[in-house]
């Protein structure tokens, strides 16, 4: 017997659709991999056609981006949590890229984003207009007072491209094995927290 649509529980609206539809691809991912998780997965798993899921996600790359997006949330969360008690910017800028480096490859889906061939969605991930707006409200919950060391408006949104691009080149080609994570720190250190100390300060001589 063919199970009724949405399993019997029509959602009230799209934003509720959508959020049962990554649940569901979540699920999916769990059960199968990226590399085998399809639409139709998906579909099946909610008891809808797939014509009902391309309503929401034009392709399976845009569902697993929505994915990352949704699994980004709960990263900030802990990233925030092992940087906590840091207040100098440098140091915040270091510890929040080699965390990153470290942890996200084993990250049950932006890691899966990463190995399964997918560094293209992973990067659309990191640089959409989602993930700045949530990397910046993340940096502004953190022990810095950005704004008192030269970084606030455009400068903050300035400093976090910048990070993140340096990220998704260490994500993108990882670090040679020989480096461990106090050599990935000395690293970063020599050449991350320069830029983030004079950067702040060309700012604060740039201010009218």
């Amino acid at each position: 017997m063919r199970r009724p649509a949405w399993n019997g529980s029509a959602p009230r609206d799209d934003n509720e659709a959508r959020h049962r539809i990554i649940d569901a691809a979540m699920r999916c991912i769990d059960r199968h991999g990226l590399e085998k998780a399809n639409l139709s997965d998906v579909a099946s798993e909610l008891g809808v056609t797939r014509q009902t899921v391309y309503r929401h996600f034009r392709s399976t790359d845009e569902l697993f981006a929505a994915v990352g997006y949704a699994a980004a949330d709960g990263y900030l969360d802990r990233l925030l949590t092992h940087v906590s008690g840091i207040a100098d910017p440098a140091q915040m800028s270091v510890e929040a890229i080699a965390y990153t480096v470290e942890r996200v490859p084993h990250d049950r889906y932006l890691g899966l984003l990463l190995s399964a061939g997918r560094p293209a969605t992973f990067s659309r991930v990191a640089m959409g207009e989602t993930a700045f707006e949530a990397s910046r409200r993340a940096f502004e919950r953190s022990d810095v007072d950005w704004a008192a060391h030269g970084y606030s408006g455009e400068a903050l949104t300035e400093l976090i491209e910048y990070l993140l691009r340096i990220l998704l080149s260490f994500l993108a080609d990882p670090m040679p094995p020989r480096r461990d994570p106090a050599q990935l720190r000395r690293f970063l250190h020599r050449w991350v927290s320069p830029a983030v100390s004079k950067g702040r300060c060309q700012i604060v001589q740039d201010m009218p």
